[in-house]
């Protein structure tokens, strides 16, 4: 990390914590100079950053003022949802679609999106990635690899598992098409149609389509916005349901973005393997902390092979590339056979390319970097939010992602105001798409991962006066 960048993350940091409070007024160059021991450069570079980030503004001949209160932010949600009686059959697809669609436009503010901003990523190095690992492939390695992928990357992402105390071969990574298709060939590994899936409440969209695209049935369980789904209401959909597997996220789940704590990972796991349950965990989200170190999946628990491990560089690295991965445990082989009757490979110049940018290192400067603007963007949106919305909002601080759980004043309708909203050219995630049930009606899922700026405020400032023009009477 740069000197100008490392200043800015510590200030950025002081800000978060609430050190630094809403109106206080920054050193000035000349002061941060004397005690960084730094260039008059650096520091400029750092308030540039901060600025950009909307974490801080300047004044004319006054200097620079925090501009975000970490005080000041809207409560929290305090409970988990409410659970479903039984295994529901599902019907969800016409809804997602509706909402989704909306949000592929580029000239909408996509506070819908399930992606961050193609702009946080570094695109042009990746695309010289791709030419170079074209130019160098060895017409064989297509054949050799072609269903469980580029060895190269399969060796990098075992090392990666490595770094994080996991020990996986690289003989049992399958790459896929994203992470959503290996999901789907781990439902179909464990599963056939007619049988019950353990999913949390609110859970996310894919999950819900897959699950009806196979014939399968859902047991939504109550999930808290801060540390995921309720392992008692979990044991006792197990005890009565007998369900065939388990699909949940661990760490910033979506839409929560809520984080199991490493205890009660190690006690699903536990609870899991006690009914002999698979476990399809969906972790595209965990790079994307903003602690110290990396929350350990729930496979880090896993000593039966149970816990089928997927991930992609969809959310961190390369969204357009469409590559991810399952460590998939002793499913392995029925994983590798349902991709090689389905889409039998995944993209070898995408595959050649990531393989050649983590030989290459820059990986995780890349990652440092888009975690540190992630957390800024948090914080300016969620101030955001406490300003313009109505009394009565509740909002989600996660510790990672970029999503925020929003849950507004009784009685306010989502679909209504994503309705309102798309009028506006504005995009939200409504609540009811999260569920089974359509339950969540007063909630939306709002996305923070695109960059901040006068057009997001007002955008925000929008949604807040529909919101409260929705509030019933």
């Amino acid at each position: 990390m740069k000197l100008y960048e490392t200043l800015a993350s510590d200030i950025s940091e002081s800000i978060l914590s609430g050190v630094l409070r809403l109106g206080d007024r920054l050193p000035s160059v000349r002061q941060a100079c004397a005690s960084r021991g730094v260039s008059p450069s650096t520091v400029f570079q750092a308030y540039y950053l901060l600025e950009a980030q909307g974490l801080i503004q300047s004044r004319e001949r006054s200097g620079y003022f925090v501009s975000v209160s970490a005080q000041r932010l809207p409560p929290e949600p305090e409970t988990a949802s409410l659970p479903d009686e039984a295994a529901l059959p599902l019907d969800v697809s016409e809804r997602v679609f509706e909402v989704l669609e909306s949000t592929m436009k580029r000239d909408v503010v996509p506070f819908g999106s399930a992606f961050p901003s193609p702009l946080l990523f570094p695109m042009a190095r990746l695309a010289r990635m791709m030419s170079s690992s074209v130019q160098s492939l060895d017409p064989w390695a297509s054949v050799d690899d072609l269903t469980p992928g580029n060895a190269r990357l399969r060796r990098q992402l075992a090392l990666r598992y490595l770094i994080d105390g996991l020990h996986v071969h690289a003989d049992d990574i399958v790459v896929t098409n994203g992470a959503l298709e290996a999901l789907n060939l781990c439902l179909q590994a464990v599963t056939r149609p007619g049988d019950a899936v353990l999913i949390e409440s609110p859970s996310f969209y894919g999950s819900l389509q897959a699950i009806e695209r196979q014939g399968l049935q859902a047991i939504a369980v109550p999930t808290h916005p801060r540390e995921g789904m309720d392992l008692a209401a979990a044991e006792r959909a197990l005890e009565r349901h007998r369900p065939k597997a388990c699909w949940l996220m661990t760490n910033f789940q979506n839409p929560l973005g809520s984080l199991m704590p490493d205890e009660k990972k190690r006690d699903l796991v536990r609870l899991l393997a006690r009914y002999q349950v698979p476990l399809i965990e969906d972790d595209v989200y965990g790079e994307l902390y903003f602690g110290d170190k990396r929350p350990a999946p729930a496979k880090a628990y896993d000593t039966e092979g149970l816990v089928m491990h997927c991930s992609s560089f969809s959310k961190c690295l390369a969204p357009g590339y469409r590559v991810g991965w399952v460590a998939a445990g002793r499913f392995a082989r029925q994983v590798a056979r349902h991709k090689l009757t389905s889409t039998l490979t995944t993209c070898a110049p995408a595959q050649g390319a990531l393989a050649l940018y983590l030989e290459k290192g820059g990986y995780d400067h890349h990652l440092r970097l888009l975690r540190h603007k992630l957390a800024a963007q948090q914080a300016a949106f969620s101030d955001a939010v406490a300003r313009h919305f109505p009394a009565g909002t509740r909002v989600t601080r996660p510790k990672g992602g970029y999503y925020l759980w929003v849950e507004m004043p009784a009685g306010v309708d989502a679909l209504q105001v994503h309705r309102a909203a798309l009028a506006q050219g504005i995009s939200v995630a409504p609540g009811p798409i999260f569920s089974p049930q359509a339950d969540f009606a007063h909630c939306l899922r709002l996305n923070y991962g695109h960059l901040w700026d006068a057009r997001a405020e007002a955008a925000l400032a929008t949604l807040g006066q529909i919101v409260a023009a929705h509030q019933p009477a």
